[in-house]
């Protein structure tokens, strides 16, 4: 009997999102692919092991001047800011292309949340952050390449800088509502 080289159809895409600061230190982590550092990894991730590899891809990340990397058997493309460094980790067999459009996506979304993609206004906004990347990636699988979707999804305006800063009532979260309420409130009693 011949044995088959055929790949097993699979719908994990993406193994992680990662956003680090420009010493190398996480800002925010997703792992999704449980064969990256091991089951613990799925959703939240193993200290020691994600810390080693998040160390080892900014070094070899940090002064190169190119768009893709192999590490440990992973495809990663990654992009740059001031002092953010937005990474997309896949399979050694995936499509950089794909990679490549979940990272613009993320980049692009980011950057229509605040007016300038920094450390200090990722963390401000690192809530917004998350929810962007939930919106992008599900376990690994894509599910919106396009910006401008997603940011209408996670409803968030883009170019004030505020997340749902112009949301309909029914769009708000309970502490939007709150934090509206009280400044009613407040501008009615200064009347």
């Amino acid at each position: 009997m011949m044995q088959s080289n055929v790949l097993e159809p699979r719908m994990n895409m993406v193994s992680a999102i990662l956003i680090l600061d420009n010493d190398g230190k996480r800002l925010y982590a997703k792992y999704y692919d449980p064969s990256l550092f091991g089951e613990l990894a799925v959703g939240t991730s193993n200290p020691p092991a994600s810390l080693e590899f998040e160390k080892k891809l900014f070094q070899k990340t940090y002064k190169a001047n190119s768009e893709i990397v192999m590490l440990d058997s992973y495809t990663i493309v990654y992009r740059s800011t001031v002092d953010v460094f937005f990474y997309v980790v896949g399979s050694a067999d995936e499509n950089e292309l794909i990679l490549s459009s979940v990272l613009n996506c993320v980049y692009e979304s980011v950057s229509s949340m605040m007016k300038i993609v920094e450390r200090s206004s990722v963390l401000k906004h690192l809530d917004g952050v998350m929810n962007l990347i939930d919106e992008i990636c599900d376990a690994g699988i894509v599910l919106e390449c396009d910006h401008t979707n997603v940011l209408q999804r996670a409803a968030i305006k883009g170019g004030s800088g505020e997340a749902g800063a112009d949301l309909l009532a029914g769009d708000q979260t309970m502490s939007q509502v709150l934090s509206s309420a009280k400044e009613q409130i407040k501008w009615s009693l200064l009347r």
